[in-house]
């Protein structure tokens, strides 16, 4: 019969998510394991899912005006070392080439940890001028970083897949406006396709990207207690166009230096998803996301067979991306449990009985309702049923983040917090000691941003009693 890995979770979610979470992907057929230690296998399903947010960030970028480009996946050392806060920042997780054959190399080459460095090489080539600028170049691509920390697949790989945008600008003006517009359009990304509500902000100096002036971020809130960093913005400065000479004589005849900004969207999101979305039974995925969002299961007889399916494939053709299993090798309730694992948005269900009164079973994957539905009502039902889920979803990450947050007013408030598996929103007087003073008394809890709806401060410092500069969120990372 095959695919026995259909069976259902062995394991309930808030019992142990680390074995829900494997279970999930192998038994959704999301991915596999591979020789290379921290390094995963896409299967179709989820590179279906990645194909997805690829198209729809895409077209965001397009858009904005961001063009697609290509460089080389390997990188001269000697370009690493020309900004040594990057290098600083990546060289514990840079794999290096050393060896074509069995002749070593002149030059170590490193597989590329992000492209910085071998972007801004050709930049300081084509900008000698303003009119040169905006530059406005988006890769889609994969990247190694050779973490040493325990591999989780989408969540933490040494190889992963993303898209990582490199904007070089005339004026700083600029450059920071296209940064806090990039924040936004992944806010609308996260709502509008993930149906996941999260946290925007500033990073503090301490947890920001390694050469970046500051980093806005959106994090997010696992049901596991621990918090994990989305997609986000840098705005980088000059820093990299001093190292790189990236200069240009500007409208008033004056050599100046561009300020450039970095921007990224990774294939943990979808790890982010499954945590954040799955329940007891498998995935839920949102109906924008999901690569099948509805699936009609016939339940054939013999005496019945042929007018069932002729009527499943007349809907079929009705609802245009529908998915219709007419496989006989499986029985009606493999397939629901199977379709039910793999998050499938709606289920659609047809019997002899159903087609003599002209209706069908539907059944909706997030709220596991089932209702009755006449055939020539049904096309408006889903379509209606699929903004439904995705509204449903988002209401439900909105309401998990809200109920996890405490407002905290000192440190034993926020201990207490993160003891209870939350988020904590402290005053704090935003230094690095603090912070680290913060992570070894909590047991790892770190900054995770300064959010952008509290803006208002008044207080001191939940660790030191110093004036507070801004409200913190803390929380421990994944």
């Amino acid at each position: 019969m095959g695919k026995k890995q259909s069976a259902g979770l062995s394991v309930k979610k808030h019992e142990d998510m680390s074995v829900w979470y494997t279970e999930v992907i192998q038994k959704a057929d999301l991915a596999d394991y591979s020789d290379v230690s921290g390094c995963i296998i896409f299967k179709p399903y989820s590179y279906a899912i990645w194909e997805k947010i690829q198209s729809e960030v895409d077209k965001r970028l397009k858009a904005d005006g961001i063009q697609n480009v290509y460089f080389p996946l390997l990188i001269p050392e000697k370009l690493l070392q020309k900004e040594a806060a990057h290098v600083e920042g990546f060289s514990p997780e840079v794999a290096w080439v050393t060896h074509a054959g069995d002749s070593k190399l002149d030059e170590r080459l490193a597989i590329r940890p992000t492209s910085e460095t071998i972007m801004y090489e050709s930049y300081s080539k084509w900008v000698r001028s303003h009119r040169d600028l905006p530059i406005l170049y988006n890769q889609w691509n994969n990247v190694v970083r050779w973490e040493f920390k325990h591999p989780v697949p989408f969540l933490r790989t040494r190889e992963f897949l993303w898209c990582e945008g490199h904007t070089a600008f005339a004026t700083q003006e600029e450059a920071e406006k296209e940064c806090n517009e990039r924040l936004q359009m992944w806010e609308e990304v996260s709502k509008e396709l993930f149906a996941l509500q999260g946290v925007p902000g500033r990073k503090t100096d301490h947890e920001k990207f390694a050469g970046a002036l500051y980093t806005l971020s959106i994090e997010y809130f696992l049901p596991n207690g621990k918090a994990i960093q989305g997609p986000d913005a840098h705005h980088d400065g000059q820093n990299f166009a001093k190292a790189f000479d990236i200069k240009f004589l500007s409208k008033e005849e004056k050599i100046e230096y561009a300020w450039q900004n970095t921007w990224a969207i990774t294939t943990r999101m979808i790890g982010v998803l499954i945590m954040v979305h799955g329940d007891d039974y498998g995935l839920v995925l949102p109906p924008s996301l999901a690569p099948i969002q509805t699936v009609i299961i016939p339940i054939i007889f013999k005496d019945s067979k042929a007018k069932v399916l002729k009527k499943a494939k007349e809907i079929q053709k009705s609802l245009g991306d529908a998915k219709l299993d007419d496989r006989e090798e499986y029985s009606p309730g493999w397939k629901f449990n199977e379709y039910e694992l793999k998050g499938v948005p709606i289920r659609i269900e047809l019997g002899p009985r159903d087609l003599d009164n002209d209706e069908v079973v539907v059944s909706r994957r997030d709220t596991r309702n089932k209702e009755t539905v006449k055939i020539k009502d049904l096309k408006e039902y889903v379509n209606k049923t699929l903004e439904a889920i995705q509204k449903n979803l988002l209401k439900q990450s909105k309401k998990t983040l809200e109920d996890n947050t405490v407002e905290v007013k000192d440190f034993k408030g926020l201990k207490k917090a993160i003891d209870d598996k939350k988020l904590a929103l402290a005053l704090s007087c935003g230094e690095k000691a603090c912070e680290e003073s913060i992570k070894e008394k909590t047991g790892g809890a770190k900054s995770l941003n300064i959010p952008f709806s509290k803006k208002l401060v008044n207080g001191k410092c939940v660790q030191c009693n110093k004036e507070a500069v801004a409200n913190i969120l803390f929380g421990k990372g994944y």
